[in-house]
């Protein structure tokens, strides 16, 4: 059969939608395999490969499912909101609906033309009034159990934009967009408290089916530590600096005090500052700074002595100075911290800039040269002197402070409160009404969704607003509560919003009365299996792992989990081994590749350019190389006979069945496919296959090049589709050879290799290797002192 691609793709692509050959159905009797894959964000660039890549392996597994009998839901969707088609809106004129809509459209025929096996009826749309009126539901769930906040915090604010970003979109200082310098600045935020989920996210990490460097990154995020919450006084104030530390055993070394250069307790008591200019002039320095920068950048140790204030160390009764400096930021932890230079590198620094005293309470290093960091015998601590168990240390410590009531055992978290909000237009409007009487009040969940104005001008306003806050129909309204009147939030919800809950509206994504239907869910849920990027495992599936514990916690779903299992792929990189991006010029289309070489050549190549969670750089030769595979499975047509296979052909089928099968669950795409290519070879050398045996080649490839496949199948008389045929079974004992081979030795020199029947005990194998001509002639008139047999490994013979 010629492999005729440009015509056999879009007619089995036309069959498959005509007969809807993969909607998943609800209730079915069958068991159930949900396969999740994360939704694409639809840019007006389009797709490149490495979207194919990321997508075919639940594709290939999805596929595989149908052929072992289940009912799959395998859905896509679009993540649709967010700055990207903004910014384009602002620079061309076009409407954000009008940008999605094209985008969507021009994905879907990408998606299509590659054959994937997408439920296309349950598609979703995070931009859809009846997808985010169910996100604006959740939200306000949230906010009547207390999960919801406002507050005031420092953000990354870009003057010539007028907008505000996220450390994300203002790397090194400079705004993304426009390049220009972004200051900090206060603003009034809205929070989740996904901090009072802490535990449960740590905890849940037990129960799902997660890669080991995925579970450490969630862990590492949460960043969960027990220690102890210390009060140092301010000498000559009635005020209190409360720290968090790990190491209390280490209090009596604590030399000097950090805050926040944002600290309250600065301009409260400013006219006991003596030097207030040098801290105002390092705060505007400070606020220059992202938070990343500030926090995250090796860089030289800057900071000012506050002159004026000063601390007293709470187990010794010492004043130990009060710095400003920029690393200490009031969103983490207290905005204060304690510095023990001798046992910490970076106060250690800090101290040498300054000429701060080091004063040693650990041993076993040399503190003249650098902190030292390991455990010894405590010195210089009082009462803990001789103490060289840090557990112990530390209960000692902890039992001091509660008795003088200065401090308390505690817990603290790297993960912040999640910021909520961007003061953009393309975005789900937060639906919370601000009344003069009674507060932040929630629209209420009759009138949800609270929609998103039409508009003409998508700018952000002066000074960081939303350009909601310029219609005054949207701002002005009436309290839900009084009936007074009130003004809309107008601020809307980050990108993260939808694809928070997104897999729950596959299930039923039509449904206008409830998020989800609950016999569906409880037949669906959890999903089976996630797929994608390593760069979603912390924010995206911690976000909404939070929101899916939150919503079981309140019974409105039925697994504390969304997902029971997660995989990532790794990156295809450009030809040139850069990261594909337009401003490199490297990016690879897939409907280039479809029209040159086809869908199946390129579903086969992308899993079987390597380890498919490691990054490949994308090669032309490589896929032209999958396009002659296919070509030649394609042509095994032409070598079909009755006549049984040969033993050992039989062997290698079911041996590639076998391989094939487990490779693909274990996501050794690669391997598998490199199990076929093999077999293939085998057959052209011997040039005859059986229907039979043909039909399981075509059945373990059609997950990778479905389109040949089913071509071959309706030729050789195939009944309905390939894709729902069973998929092949393989005999144990099939998969073994016949024969066996081993290295024959004499004096631990191999002198030949003899074939025996496989499973053949020692003497059988004995007498065949003094039988073989090359072995007999050598032990001719010795005498064979030992005979050393280990099973399908070595033989032995020790002669004199």
């Amino acid at each position: 059969m010629k492999h005729d691609f440009k015509r056999i793709e879009p007619k089995w692509q036309m069959k498959w939608e005509e007969d809807q050959i993969f909607r998943a159905e609800d209730y079915s009797t069958k068991p159930k395999f949900y396969g999740l894959i994360e939704f694409p964000y639809p840019s007006g660039a389009g797709m490149h490969v490495g979207h194919i890549k990321a997508y075919s392996s639940l594709e290939v597994i999805s596929r595989k499912r149908r052929m072992e009998g289940y009912n799959v839901l395998f859905p896509i969707g679009f993540d649709a909101y967010g700055l990207p088609t903004e910014n384009y809106a602002i620079k061309t004129g076009k409407h954000p609906r009008q940008i999605t809509d094209e985008n969507i459209a021009k994905f879907t025929k990408q998606l299509k033309k590659v054959g994937f096996s997408f439920d296309w009826s349950r598609v979703i749309d995070t931009t859809e009034e009846g997808f985010y009126k169910w996100t604006q539901w959740i939200f306000l769930k949230m906010f009547e159990h207390g999960l919801v906040f406002r507050d005031k915090t420092l953000v990354n604010y870009c003057p010539s934009c007028k907008v505000v970003l996220s450390n994300e979109d203002s790397q090194g200082g400079k705004c993304d967009i426009c390049h220009s310098d972004v200051i900090q600045k206060s603003k009034d935020v809205w929070y989740l408290r996904i901090t009072e989920y802490a535990d449960k996210l740590l905890e849940g990490l037990k129960d799902v089916d997660y890669p080991a460097n995925v579970k450490a990154q969630q862990e590492k995020w949460i960043g969960k530590s027990t220690g102890a919450f210390v009060d140092f006084s301010v000498d000559g104030i009635d005020e209190k600096l409360r720290i968090y530390t790990t190491r209390c055993d280490t209090l009596f070394g604590v030399t000097f005090m950090v805050i926040a250069p944002e600290h309250p307790l600065i301009d409260q008591y400013k006219d006991r500052v003596k030097n207030f200019d040098a801290i105002e002039a390092y705060r505007k320095e400070c606020a220059k700074k992202t938070e990343f920068e500030r926090t995250q950048l090796v860089k030289e140790k800057t900071g000012v002595c506050i002159d004026g204030l000063e601390a007293i160390n709470p187990v010794n009764g010492k004043k130990i100075p009060i710095y400003i400096a920029d690393y200490v930021m009031m969103g983490y932890g207290t905005g204060a911290i304690m510095a023990v230079p001798a046992h910490d590198q970076r106060d250690y620094d800090f101290a040498k800039e300054f000429g701060i005293d080091i004063i040693e309470v650990i041993k076993g290093g040399d503190i003249t040269k650098e902190a030292y960091t390991g455990d010894g015998e405590m010195v210089n601590s009082e009462f803990l002197n001789g103490y060289t168990n840090k557990k112990e240390s530390i209960a000692r410590m902890l039992e001091e402070l509660e008795k003088k009531g200065i401090g308390k055992a505690g817990v603290q978290y790297k993960m912040k409160d999640w910021a909520f909000n961007r003061q953009r237009y393309w975005g789900e409007p937060i639906p919370i009404v601000h009344c003069p009487c009674c507060g932040d009040v929630a629209v209420p969940y009759d009138e949800l969704p609270l929609r998103l104005p039409n508009l003409k001008e998508f700018e952000p306003g002066e000074d960081g607003e939303s350009p909601l806050a310029k219609i005054p129909e949207f701002v002005n309204c009436k309290c839900p509560k009084c009936g007074g009147d009130a003004k809309r939030e107008t601020d809307t919800m980050p990108q993260w919003a939808g694809s928070s809950w997104y897999y729950l509206r596959y299930i039923d994504p039509h449904n206008d009365k409830e998020l989800v239907d609950r016999k569906k869910m409880e037949y669906w849920m959890p999903v089976d299996w996630y797929n994608g990027g390593m760069e979603h495992v912390t924010r995206h599936m911690i976000y909404s792992r939070f929101w899916h514990h939150f919503l079981y916690d309140i019974g409105v779903v039925n697994t504390p989990e969304p997902y029971a299992k997660r995989s990532i792929q790794g990156l295809i990189l450009g030809p040139d081994g850069d990261k594909m991006s337009k401003s490199k010029g490297n990016v690879v289309d897939p409907l280039d590749i479809v029209e040159e070489y086809g869908a199946d050549a390129l579903r086969t190549y992308v899993l079987f350019m390597g380890d498919y969670a490691a990054a490949a750089p994308w090669n032309d030769s490589s896929v032209k190389g999958c396009k002659r595979f296919l070509e030649r499975v394609a042509g095994l047509t032409d070598f079909l006979t009755e006549e049984p296979a040969s033993q050992e052909m039989e062997t290698k089928i079911h041996q590639t069945i076998k391989k094939v099968s487990a490779d693909i669950e274990a996501m050794k795409f690669n391997t598998a496919i490199a199990a076929l290519m093999t077999l293939i070879n085998d057959l052209y050398t011997v040039k005859k296959i059986t229907r039979d045996d043909l039909i399981i080649i075509i059945k373990l490839l059609c997950p990778f090049a479905p389109h040949m496949c089913e071509e071959i199948w309706e030729q050789i008389g195939g009944e309905g589709y390939l894709s729902l045929s069973e998929w092949p079974k393989y005999e144990e004992a099939k998969t073994v050879e016949a024969t066996a081979e081993i290295g024959v030795q004499i004096n631990g020199k191999v002198r030949a290799t003899i074939s025996y029947p496989n499973g053949s005990d020692k003497n059988t194998v004995l007498s065949i290797a003094k039988e073989d001509s090359r072995i007999a002639s050598l032990l001719d008139g010795k005498n064979i002192v030992k005979e050393i047999y280990v099973p399908n490994k070595i033989l032995n013979f020790v002669v004199k």
